[in-house]
Formats: structure tokens, sequence, C-alpha cells
């Protein structure tokens, strides 16, 4: 007889079979009631059925499990987060500050990158329901309303990030991306530039276009049809439309990339084509990645507090209840660098932006 049987337990079942807390109360040789006490930490073991518990604990490899004390508490601790690219630094950024902020309210985040594609976001917004999470933050494409609308009958609390979906009553963090993107296109009207190009992403899929389009309007200009490109947030796609854009013919003067993925590739196309940043070419784009700054020359951003609007969204999707919530905006910063100049490189620099908050980086 072993030393485990001689104890009043028995040898677990089949290998490779997740173990339950039955077995434990077996291998333990105690009630199941014990175990819960023990592992719980609630209502009162002997110091012997404890020891004896936690050591069928180790010896099992027991790991409670966390859907079925979630279906008991009614919680799981764990949140959904479903962003568009990972391979972006404005949204890894963003997941930093939530996964930062769920820490520190003891919650645990699953991470899922949707590419903009409503399919996907389902299928994942899908899983994370079956998994019973407390909560989801997500960029939603604007489709799926019966899925948002189906995860907040169940009880999970639903924030949305960068987009306002009217359909639905969910709480929203966003920076004002229409005017951002206006202060930007103004600044580089301001600098004499009428070709600007703007590289974005799919239509419906932010509101850049929309500023972009304002600046010129209020300016009197007429937006450069030809230069109007959008493409999906892939380098592959983003590289081939930039090259495209920058071999126009007459040639942007400028660009503006709604995203600092799309500011790589235009800076990746006007190495490309020979031509020098800003004395050719001026390149100005929407979030400051961490190589933005490092570049020569430094790129000009419109930066959004990327960290922050993870921690604060983490904190609204577990503070959130039903009904009556307001879009709460973030401000944004223009973040004048060295990639912008003058149209006609003789005229004297440009010293202020129309429009949004703006800076000069410190060198």
């Amino acid at each position: 007889m072993s030393d485990h049987e001689a104890a009043g337990g028995r040898c677990p079942a089949e290998p490779g079979r997740a173990m339950t807390m039955k077995d434990v109360a077996e291998a333990a040789g105690v009630g199941l009631g014990t175990v819960s006490r023990v592992l719980t930490g609630k209502g009162q073991a002997s110091a012997a059925a404890r020891e004896r518990v936690l050591e069928a604990v180790r010896r099992l490899d027991y790991r409670p499990s966390a859907l079925g004390r979630g279906l008991k508490l009614r919680r799981t601790d764990i949140l959904g987060l479903i962003v568009a690219d990972l391979c972006d630094p404005f949204y890894g950024e963003f997941a930093e500050g939530v996964l930062s902020a769920a820490r520190t309210l003891g919650k645990h985040v699953i991470v899922c990158a949707g590419g903009e594609d409503p399919a996907t976001e389902r299928e994942y917004a899908e899983v994370l329901l079956q998994q019973r999470v407390d909560g989801v933050i997500a960029f939603p494409t604007g489709g799926n309303v019966d899925v948002w609308q189906g995860a907040r009958r169940l009880g999970v609390n639903v924030v949305f990030v960068d987009r306002v979906v009217e359909a639905l009553d969910v709480p929203t963090l966003v920076v004002d991306n229409a005017s951002g993107s206006r202060a930007a296109t103004e600044y580089l009207l301001a600098l004499g530039h009428r070709r600007i190009g703007y590289l974005g992403g799919p239509p419906g899929a932010g509101q850049h276009e929309e500023g972009f389009r304002a600046a010129f309007h209020a300016a009197g200009a007429a937006v450069p049809e030809e230069l109007v490109v959008r493409t999906r947030p892939t380098r592959e796609s983003a590289d081939a439309v930039a090259l495209r854009l920058v071999r126009a013919d007459p040639a942007p003067t400028a660009l503006f990339a709604a995203t600092s993925v799309l500011g790589e590739a235009a800076l990746r196309a006007v190495r490309a084509g020979g031509l020098r940043v800003p004395r050719d070419v001026s390149v100005l784009m929407f979030d400051d990645a961490p190589w933005a700054s490092l570049v020569s020359p430094p790129v000009t951003v419109v930066s959004r507090p990327a960290r922050r609007m993870g921690v604060e969204a983490a904190r609204l999707v577990t503070a959130a209840g039903p009904g009556g919530h307001p879009v709460r905006v973030l401000p944004y910063e223009l973040v004048v660098r060295g990639s912008c100049g003058p149209r006609n490189p003789a005229a004297a620099p440009v010293e202020t932006v129309p429009a949004g908050a703006a800076r000069e980086a410190e060198e």
C-alpha cells in the first residue's frame, strides 16, 4: 500500500485529465467542503487537514477553474481587449496601459487583434463572451451591434475606444481625431503646401480624412483628390500605396499619414524615391511612435496619450454600469519637429498653428 493510500486518499484518474476539487478531496482524505475552505480561505479547517489539502494540490498540480469559480461568484476577474493591430505602436502602448491598470485592479486580460475586420471582431467578441469575461474594451468597427447588445444583456461591461457607435449606449473614450487631423493639415497649409498627399485607412475606419478635408475647405483650397489614397493597415499594402503616392505626377510636396504604420510607409517611400525630408517632401503623421523622435529628421506628429487611454479604459470597464454613459474626450497634441518645412524653402517658418494644441519638440 502506498503512503498516499495509507493516508486515506486514492491515486488520481487517468493521466492527462484535468484535476478537480473532488480529486483533491479524495487524495487528501477530506471532504469537498474542507478543500473549498482551505482554497478560498473562508471558514475553518484544522492545521493537519490544511496541510494534506495543500500537499494534494501540489502533487496533483491542481488549478482551480476560473470559469467554474466565475459562475459561482458571477465574475471571473478577466477582461477582454480587442484592438485593431498590435504591430501599430499606438495599440501596443494602449494595451500596456490596460494591462498595467488591470494588474492593480486584480484583473487578467485576454488581448485580441481584430484587424479592422467586422467578421474577426464578431468572432473574438463571441469567444470572450463564452469565457464569461467581466468586461470588454474594444476599438469597434461599427458593425456587430447585436453582439454588443447581447454582451450588455449578459451583464458584461463594454467600453469602446476611438469610435462612437451611435446605436449603442456604451461608455466611449476618444481623442478628437477629426480635429487633430485638421490641425495637422492646417499646419501644412500654413507652410504653403497645397499638394498634400493623404495616406489613410479604409473608408469609415476613422475621422482623419474628415479633418483633412475640413482644413482645405476652411482655407478655401481644393482638396487634391488624386493624392487622397486609402489602404489596409498592413505594411505590405501601405508600402505599395505610399510609393505610388510619392511617384504621382505632379508629386506631392507634403504627406499626411493617418497612423504611425502609414507614417513609416511614407518615409520608406520618400527614401525609395530618392527624395529628402523636409527639403523635397514634408512628412507629418498621426500618433507618436517611439521611433518618430529618433529618426533624422525627427517626425512631426499628432500625439494621443495612448497609455493613459488604456489605463482609463481599464478603470472605466471595471466600473461601468447600465445606461447614461457620456463620451469622454481626451486631448491631442501637435508636436512640431523637423520633418516639415515651408513649401518655399526660402520662406520664413510659420510660428502659429490655426487649430489644436501645438508645441515645439525638445531637441
